[in-house]
Order: C-alpha cells, then structure tokens, then sequence
C-alpha cells in the first residue's frame, strides 16, 4: 500500500552554514474557451506515395471539425505577471559548526551544543494584481520569512512587506514599491466548467517562469490538509503538471483570468504524479478585499454545527434520523443568538441550497458561507418535514456581531499561537472544573510559547473571564493580559502577560 501525502508546493533551500553549500529540497509542511483554430482534415488532402487514392471519391472522408482552444494568448499574457518569491527565514541549529557528513547523514547526539541560528531559504510563486504592486501567493510560502524577495518576469527584482496572510485559506497579500506593472485579471471560479482548459504558471524547482496545461477534474475538493480549524478547502483539481516552487501561482483560464491559486498536490513521491489543487478565486478574491481594506480577514460565521449528508452519514444515522436521500448538508446543533438561530433555523433541518447554490457537500457549503462577510444576508433553502421553505440569516463575525473587524480587533487564537480544542467531558470530571480550552499544541512566536505554556494545559479564564469552550475563546477581542488554567496533573497556574 502506497503512503499518499499532501506536498505544498514550495521548495525550500537550506542555507549554507560554515561553507556548506545551500540544498534544495521539498518544503514537506503542505504538501472558457477561448480562441479556437478549426481543424478540418481528410485523406483527399494527404500526400499518399505509391498507389494513389486521389480522385477516387470512395475513399475520402471528412473528419468532424475539432474545437482545441488557443492558449497562446493566456500564456504569453499571464506569465509577465507571475512572479517568483524567495523567503528568508531564521532557523534554529543545535550547536556552532557543522560538518557536510552530517548535514547528510544525521547528526550524532549532542553535536554541536551551544545553540545558534542559520537561514532557510524557501521559494515559491506569486500573482501581481495590481499595476502598483499588490501579489497574492499562498500563506505557507511567507509564513515565518524575515524577509522576502520577489523577482519579477522582465528579470526586477524587489523587498517585499506582508500585508496580511490567512492560514485558514492559505492566501497571503505582499506587496512591492513599483509602478505600470503587468496583472491578471480576476475571473470567475464558480463557471468554470469539468473539463475545461487551464494553465498553472509558476516557477516550480527553481526553473523560470514555467507554464503548464490541463483540464479541471474536479470542483470544491477537500483535502483535511489545512490545519486549521476554521480552514476552508474547496480547491480546484486539474491535471495541469504542478511542482515544488508552483506554490502561489497562478491558474488561468484560456482568456487568461485568474481562476485560482495554485497550492498543493496529493503525492506519494513528494513531486506531480497527476493531480495538483488551487485555491478557487471566489476564496482568493474575498481575502485578497478584507486584507487590502482592513488588515483582517473578515470571517462570516452562520453559527451551526453540520454535516454533510453522503452515503457514510446515511448508514451511520440514516435510519434514526429518518433520513434515506443523499444530497444537503444535516444541521446537527445552532448556536445560541447565532445568525442561523436568529433566521429560524432549528436542529435537524437540511440545508440544500446557499443563495440559489445546490450544497451537497461539507467543502461547497463552506465555500459559499467563506466567500461571505459579517453582515452579509444570505438565503438558505431548507428542507423541514419533507417541505422546502426559504429563511434569510444574516451573518455574524467571530465575537457574534455583524459588524466587520478592524486591526485593533485581537484574533485571540491566533495571538495564543496554538491549536485548541473543547476540553471534553472526562477532562472536566478528572480536573473538577465547569469547561475549559484544551492546548493541543503551541506555535513558535506566539503568547503560549513566550509565556512557557505547554501541551495538555488546559485554559479556563482569560482576562479573568471564563471561557467554557472554543467558542467562548473566538469571542474574546480584548488584549490579552492573563491566561489561568490547570495542567493534567491538577497543578493551577496563573500566567501574567506582559505586551
């Protein structure tokens, strides 16, 4: 049985240290028609030696006339305006020297004692948008760079500042000190067609500005290959050839609108084996806004748990739910004064339909929420007692509002740095408390690591406030400035955080 994994396609090069050259290698933390030349031929018009047919009208035959798109025009168009983006950062060794033996074949316990720092170079790709120098490329391409590079197609290159990243999307906006530079239009996502030509550009393996074709496979897939709990995966599929380096650029189609963002593929080798993955633009266009106009992204949330009614769900809860059709998307809990309990949603109705949008599955459904913000409306078509009836909910931001966010709005997540989750039932008994967040790990540069909180702890008031579960902690705006909670061996602790 072959091992599938999921590659993001950047490529990492690992700096040289003490004269040791620098090695490039996969960066594993990932992982319509247009134009046309009719084409008519037959054998009356080939050049056959020997006995010739010619004149002999028994033979000749017309074969259909055959549609392929131009691609050209796409292609010269969109690779000026696809970039390629280096990314510096800081990389912690163990120790001083290191020998070129061991950068190959492992390093001998405590070699190299002392601690110190190095730079890892990791390169991908990226989108201009704009004539004064916006560029979109994926989040895990930037994140944790010092400083980053962007080498333009005419050969210019320039620093550039990160306007802001989302990893739950993984789409980032840079930008560089330019002018009159050449774009990709946005196009249209939701059109595209199974099927239907596209182009990845990008500069995969550290090969310039490098362009590729296929069609599109498939539409609003998910991977369960962002890590992230408000990650939103519903990528494009194509069989455009795609590799480490292609990450952050772009998928056209045969006009040469950018349809997507060109993000990971699904691979036992680490390299392209036949399918690649993009961010669809409606996704990229949205954070692309909210970041250029606020520095945030602006999060639309319904307020439901669900789930996804596919054959699995029907064997699994079908008969005690009295449900026996595939197709919707089962609403399994509201949360109170949500903007679904708000609109008159209730546990255990069907949501078949966003806005007119048929959603039968848990990736589409979440798109068409995603591409929203708070405050927007959205029509829901349910199915309740075996009648459809229309409810119009209006969506609501991460503190329960439907007011947007500004920068001085603290993601308290993501100031945490770490991953969380509701501390379950048994960890309530076991500890003797009411609820709480359980760290299920912690991210480097964030206030659980510079604060030496460690896995397993489990948070139970922040800013003196209690926070009962995951969702209490998303509602939290406040700068932080004390963390309390209790480890699982019962030891409280107070943490004081100074900014």
């Amino acid at each position: 049985m072959i091992k599938k994994t999921f590659t993001f396609l950047s490529i990492a090069a690992l700096s040289a240290v003490s004269g040791v050259a620098a090695a490039l290698l996969a960066d594993n933390y990932f992982a319509k028609e247009g134009n046309s030349a009719n084409i008519t031929t037959s054998f009356a018009d080939s050049n056959i030696s020997g006995n010739s047919l010619q004149g002999d009208t028994r033979f000749v035959t017309s074969a259909p006339t055959l549609d392929y798109p131009d691609l050209t025009y796409a292609a010269e168009n969109a690779v000026k305006a696809v970039v390629s983006i280096e990314a510096i950062k800081e990389v912690a060794t163990r120790g001083g020297q290191i020998d070129p033996f061991f950068q190959f074949f492992g390093f001998p316990q405590g070699y190299g004692q002392g601690g110190g720092k190095r730079e890892a170079r990791a390169g991908g790709s990226g989108v201009i948008i704009s004539e004064d120098g916006y560029i979109v490329t994926n989040n895990h391409v930037i994140e944790d760079a010092t400083k980053l590079r962007v080498k333009l197609y005419d050969g210019r290159a320039f620093d550039a500042k990160v306007i802001g990243s989302d990893p739950a999307t993984d789409v980032a906006l840079l930008r560089i000190e330019a002018e009159g530079l050449p774009t990709i239009p946005f196009g249209s996502s939701d059109d595209l067609r199974l099927g239907e030509w596209v182009l990845a550009i990008g500069y995969p393996m550290e090969l310039q500005s490098t362009i590729t074709a296929g069609i599109v496979s498939a539409k609003a897939r998910s991977l369960g290959a962002l890590n992230d709990r408000h990650g939103i995966e519903s990528f494009i599929q194509t069989d455009a050839a795609v590799n480490p380096g292609n990450s952050g650029g772009a998928l056209v189609n045969t006009r040469g609108e950018l349809v997507g963002i060109n993000t990971i593929i699904k691979t036992s080798t680490g390299s392209y084996v036949g399918y690649s993955f993009a961010v669809p633009e409606t996704i990229v266009r949205k954070v692309v806004v909210d970041l250029k106009e606020s520095g945030v992204v602006q999060r639309a949330v319904l307020g439901i748990s669900f789930r996804a009614i596919d054959q699995a769900f029907i064997d699994e809860m079908g008969k005690e739910l009295g449900i026996d059709k595939i197709g919707g998307i089962y609403v399994a809990s509201i949360v109170e004064d949500g903007a679904a309990s708000k609109a008159g949603l209730r546990k255990g109705d069907i949501i078949v339909a966003v806005d007119g949008i048929d959603v039968n599955d848990s990736a589409l459904f979440l798109e068409q929420i995603g591409k929203r913000r708070p405050g927007d409306e959205v029509k829901l078509s349910v199915r309740r007692n075996g009648e459809i009836r229309t409810l119009t909910a209006t969506l609501q931001n991460r503190s329960g509002e439907t007011a947007l966010l500004s920068r001085e709005d603290v993601d308290i997540v993501a100031a945490l740095g770490g991953q969380f989750a509701t501390a379950s039932e048994r960890i309530c008994r076991q500890l003797d408390i009411r609820g709480g967040v359980e760290v299920r790990s912690v991210k480097h540069g964030g206030l659980l690591e510079r604060a030496r909180i460690k896995e397993g702890f489990v948070i139970t008031h922040i800013n003196d406030k209690p926070v009962y579960g995951v969702e209490d902690l998303e509602r939290l705006r406040d700068k932080i400035t004390s963390i309390d909670g209790i480890y699982p061996n019962g030891r409280a602790s107070s943490y004081m955080i100074v900014q």
